[in-house]
C-alpha cells in the first residue's frame, strides 16, 4: 500500500505543471497560483478535519484501539515550519527557476533530491542502502533521465540552476524532518498544519510586496482549484500516508515517477509526442517501481527454519 500512495502523490504532483501552464494561460500569476493554492488548501482540510474527527485520532494500533493525538508545542512548531520554511521556500524557488530556463532543464536538476534525500538518510542512519534500492534509485535516475533530454531542451540559466538546485535541498531537508512529524501526527492534521503554515508565510510576502492580482477569470479560478485540490490536498495526503509506510528514501524514489506522469499529460492535452526516447526513460522509471515491490517482498517473505528432529514425523521415536 506505501508504494501505491507515494506512486498516486506522484501522479497528482505531475498534474501540477498542467494545471499551471493553464492557470498561466488564464491570467493567473505565480505569486497569485501559490498563495491560492496554499491558502485553499489549508480551508479544505481544516473544513475536512472538522467534519471528520476521527481524522484527528492516531491510527489504529495493533489491537485496533485509537486515541487522540498529543499535539505538543514543539510538534505544532515542527508541522507548521514544515510550511512556512520548507514548503514555502521550495515552492517560490522552483517557480522563479521556471521563470529563467526551460521546464525539462529544471526538472532535470530538481529531480537530483531522491538521491541527497537518500544518501542524507543512510548517513543519518535512518535507512540502509541495499542492493535492490540502489537498482531502483539508478533506474529511476536514468529513465528520468532519458525522460527530461527527450525533451530537446537546452534553455540554460546559471541563476534559474542555482535555484532549482536550491529547491531540491530544501526539499530534500522537507522531507527528511517530515519523515519524524509525519509517525506522530494523522497524515490530515499534518497537511492541514503544512498547508497553513505555507499559506501565512506567502501570505505575509504578497503583503510586504504590494499583494498580489485576483482579478484573473473563472477559467484562472478552475485551474487553481485543480491544482489546489488534486494537486496539492490530495497530493500531499497520499504522499504522508506513503511516507509513513516506505520510509524517505523509497518514497523520494518513487516520487520520480512525477516527470513521467506530466511529460506523458502534456502527450494527451497538449498535443506533445512522446520521443522513443522518453518512452525508454517512462519504462525506466517503471523498472525501479518493480525494483522496490520485489526488495519489499523479499523483506517480508519468512524465512524457513528447520523443523527439529524431534517434530519430524518417524523420526522422533528414533531420537
Amino acid at each position: 500500500m506505501g508504494p501505491a500512495l507515494c506512486l498516486l502523490s506522484a501522479a497528482c504532483f505531475g498534474a501540477m505543471a498542467i494545471f499551471g501552464k493553464l492557470a498561466y494561460a488564464a491570467g493567473v500569476s505565480p505569486g497569485a497560483l501559490l498563495l491560492v493554492r496554499f491558502g485553499f488548501a489549508a480551508g479544505l482540510l481544516a473544513m475536512l478535519l472538522f467534519l471528520r474527527p476521527g481524522l484527528r485520532r492516531e491510527p489504529a494500533s495493533p489491537d485496533g484501539r485509537r486515541g487522540p493525538v498529543r499535539v505538543t508545542l514543539g510538534l505544532l512548531v515542527a508541522a507548521l515550519g514544515l510550511g512556512a520554511v520548507g514548503y514555502a521556500t521550495q515552492a517560490s524557488l522552483y517557480f522563479a527557476a521556471l521563470e529563467l530556463m526551460d521546464a525539462s532543464l529544471l526538472s532535470l536538476i530538481f529531480y537530483t533530491y531522491p538521491l541527497l534525500v537518500t544518501l542524507t538518510a543512510v548517513l543519518l542512519g535512518r535507512d540502509r542502502l541495499s542492493p535492490g534500492r540502489c537498482a531502483a534509485l539508478v533506474a529511476a535516475s536514468c529513465g528520468t533521465l532519458l525522460v527530461l533530454l527527450g525533451t530537446g531542451g537546452v534553455d540554460f540559466h546559471p541563476l534559474g540552476a542555482a535555484l532549482a538546485f536550491g529547491a531540491a535541498l530544501t526539499y530534500t531537508g522537507y522531507i527528511l524532518v517530515a519523515d519524524i512529524v509525519v509517525h506522530r501526527l494523522p497524515p490530515v492534521m499534518l497537511s492541514a498544519l503544512v498547508m497553513s503554515g505555507a499559506a501565512l508565510t506567502l501570505g505575509a510576502g504578497a503583503l510586504v510586496t504590494g499583494g498580489i492580482d485576483l482579478s484573473f477569470g473563472l477559467q484562472g479560478w478552475f485551474w487553481l482549484a485543480c491544482i489546489a485540490v488534486v494537486s496539492t490536498v490530495l497530493a500531499m495526503l497520499t504522499f504522508f500516508a506513503g511516507l509513513r509506510r516506505t520510509g524517505p528514501s523509497t518514497a523520494a524514489i518513487l516520487s520520480m515517477f512525477e516527470p513521467v506522469v506530466t511529460t506523458a499529460l502534456a502527450a494527451l492535452t497538449l498535443d506533445e509526442l512522446l520521443t522513443p526516447v522518453q518512452m525508454t526513460g517512462g519504462l525506466l522509471v517503471l523498472s525501479s517501481v518493480a525494483a522496490l515491490q520485489m526488495q519489499r517482498r523479499h523483506a517480508r517473505a519468512p524465512r524457513h527454519r528447520a523443523t527439529p528432529v524431534a517434530d519430524r514425523p518417524g523420526l522422533a521415536s528414533r531420537a
